[in-house]
């Protein structure tokens, strides 16, 4: 049976929880990890009072502690520090250069 580190463990479980939320499957198939161990990853965080999404797929089906945990967590994550962000302007610019006649 593999040992992995702590920091290597963490790195994982953040592929999972939000955040993320990548899939168990999508990330045991990209680490060599068994999707068992993951599963078992997720269920000690849960037991820690992490909020893991678990089997359900929408937050509209999570605990309001799950959530309040995830908005404190994401809160430091801007409008602007995501790769797909764009100003206000720059939309507005990219629209009037498609619909304008040449």
């Amino acid at each position: 049976m593999a040992r992995y580190s702590e920091e290597h463990k963490a790195a994982i479980l953040k592929k999972l929880l939000p955040p993320q939320n990548h899939t168990v499957a999508a990330v045991s198939a990209e680490e060599g990890i068994a999707n068992v161990t993951l599963y078992n990853w997720l269920k000690q965080c849960r037991q820690r009072g992490v909020p893991v999404p678990g089997d359900k797929k929408t937050a509209d089906h999570w605990s309001g502690e799950a959530k309040l945990a995830v908005v404190i967590e994401t809160a430091p994550l801007s409008v602007g520090s995501t790769p797909l962000a764009t100003s206000p302007s720059s939309s507005t610019a990219s629209i009037g250069a498609m619909t304008s006649s040449p």
